[in-house]
């Protein structure tokens, strides 16, 4: 349904026209207006597709109408209605972003035309917009990943935010929502419930899990601001009851947005808690003790090694943190709910990389130290013997099949999640294979992929650079030539000449 203001200060002109439209055009709303004054007052309001103004009428003109409404609304397309056809009105028209102009009176058929010309337009305008918003999700959702899982070029990073449109604040948290069986839609509902919202970024929903980069606003508190969001993607759900929202800590670089992810699965680890969200600094505090700093950087290595397989460091820094609770006298039950939270950290790490095993528990409670120590290290065993499992029955030749399946599809909008499902691996597994196999990331290579193609392309000077960043993947050419000039330092035009130029000194030195 598009809407059309009609601006006139003839109320049978206005009418001879609504007539003509409705008559015309079945999907289209109208409105009137019978001066500027109430043209900029409507448009404001209603907020039209397209604007038919008259030039000249009392209070306001249409020229001074048109100013007003572009300096809210820029995108409105106008076209100019003018008994007098001078080139001083066309060109302040011009000027203003007019699309067209019709000469009253005007003939039934010119302005059927016109209108059909601008809905057309509209149209493709609209499809084009759909384009950028699925290709920028997956651009999003990817970068996301590769943010909680791994390390991202700045390159990403900063175009990410150029495409969103808004800078984003230092501070920075992390909220997971913990998604029930059977209901994973729920993550679609989520995502277009902030899909409006410049300072949340979304990651893909694995495993039951959407984990969001969340960006601080500091005109509210943190709590402030992630209980109110949490209420909003709550609600979004449709099952208040049955979701929940692990919030992280707040931290100020894009390399620590990790630690955070991990608190926020750490805050899930007791998805019975009554408001369906918990932080991770209200109720999961370390024991007290004089080196905090130590045990933050102890969790996050902790953390890596998992990732990495290393099951040795795993359990060195596991039982490094029971000994040191023993020595500053830590009630032993309290530390077996502080290891088994180690333990279970550990186990949503495992999860991530696509290795399935229910949450360990102990089975009784612990009376001393030594049986505290023996029982962690029989449930640190358990997650090793899993996680060896799963990645032995993993086919030796699964990269190859990625790196195939990527070279192949590079002009496709593909990401970690679609590759997930070609190739039957977590995405975050995926992200691990390409850094330990081939010593890049996810996001790089495909990048890579598509500045080789489109390379290959410049040098053929009969292909627009509109066509070219279609063909390599690309929906928004502006977008391909920021990303080729950050790859290549240099733009596809002066990459096209370079080619061109030398080519020439080839063919005049033979």
């Amino acid at each position: 349904m598009f809407k059309l203001l009609l601006v006139d200060d003839e109320p049978i002109e206005r009418e001879g026209m609504k007539a003509i439209l409705e008559r015309s055009f079945e999907d289209i709303e109208i409105k009137q207006a019978k001066n500027g004054k109430m043209a900029v007052e409507t448009a404001a309001d209603w907020q039209p597709d397209i604007i038919f103004m008259d030039i000249m009428m009392p209070v306001m003109t249409g020229l001074e109408a048109i100013e007003r409404i572009r300096e809210t609304d820029p995108e409105v397309e106008v076209v100019m209605m003018t008994a007098f056809d001078t080139f001083d009105y066309a060109k302040q028209a011009i000027k203003l972003g007019v699309k067209d102009y019709l000469l009253k009176p005007s003939k039934a058929a010119e302005i059927v035309a016109i209108a059909e010309k601008l809905f057309n337009h509209l149209k493709k305008k609209a499809q084009q917009q759909s384009s950028l918003q699925k290709a920028m999700a997956i651009v999003e959702m990817d970068i996301v990943t590769q943010l909680l899982f791994d390390q991202v070029q700045d390159m990403h990073i900063d175009l990410l935010v150029e495409m969103k449109g808004t800078e984003p604040a230092k501070e920075k948290f992390v909220m997971t929502i913990a998604i029930p069986k059977g209901a994973e839609e729920i993550c679609q509902d989520i995502k277009r419930e902030i899909s409006g919202m410049p300072h949340i970024w979304a990651g893909p929903c694995y495993d039951r899990q959407l984990p969001l980069i969340v960006f601080r606003d500091l005109a509210h508190s943190f709590r402030s601001q992630a209980i109110t969001l949490t209420d909003k993607i709550l609600s979004a759900s449709g099952k208040r009851d049955r979701c929940f929202v692990g919030i992280g800590t707040v931290c100020d670089s894009f390399g620590q947005v990790r630690e955070s992810y991990q608190k926020s699965l750490v805050a899930m680890s007791d998805l019975a808690v009554p408001s369906r969200y918990r932080f991770y600094s209200a109720d999961l505090e370390p024991a007290p003790s004089h080196h905090p700093a130590l045990i933050k950087q102890q969790e996050k290595r902790m953390a890596d090694c998992v990732r990495l397989g290393d099951w040795d460091a795993v359990e060195e820094i596991i039982t490094g943190l029971i000994r040191q609770l023993e020595r500053m006298g830590e009630p032993v039950l309290r530390t077996q709910q502080r290891s088994l939270e180690w333990v279970w950290l550990s186990n949503r790490i495992m999860a991530e990389l696509g290795v399935e095993i229910d949450a360990p528990y102990y089975a009784v409670p612990v009376t001393d130290y030594r049986q505290l120590m023996l029982a962690t290290l029989d449930l640190i065993n358990v997650l090793k013997q899993n996680y060896e499992m799963h990645f032995n029955r993993l086919e030796v030749d699964k990269i190859h099949q990625i790196k195939q399946f990527i070279t192949e599809h590079s002009h496709e909008d593909i990401s970690l999640e679609v590759l997930a499902r070609k190739v039957d691996l977590s995405p975050i597994y995926i992200s691990k294979l390409f850094k330990d196999k081939l010593g890049i990331n996810y996001i790089d290579f495909l990048t890579e992929c598509r500045m080789g193609k489109a390379k290959k392309l410049l040098a053929d000077p009969e292909i627009s650079l509109k066509a070219i960043a279609l063909e390599v993947g690309y929906h928004e050419p502006n977008y391909f030539s920021k990303v080729f000039k950050k790859m290549t330092e240099l733009s596809p035009t002066e990459y096209r000449l370079n080619l061109l130029n030398s080519k020439r000194r080839q063919g005049i030195s033979t």
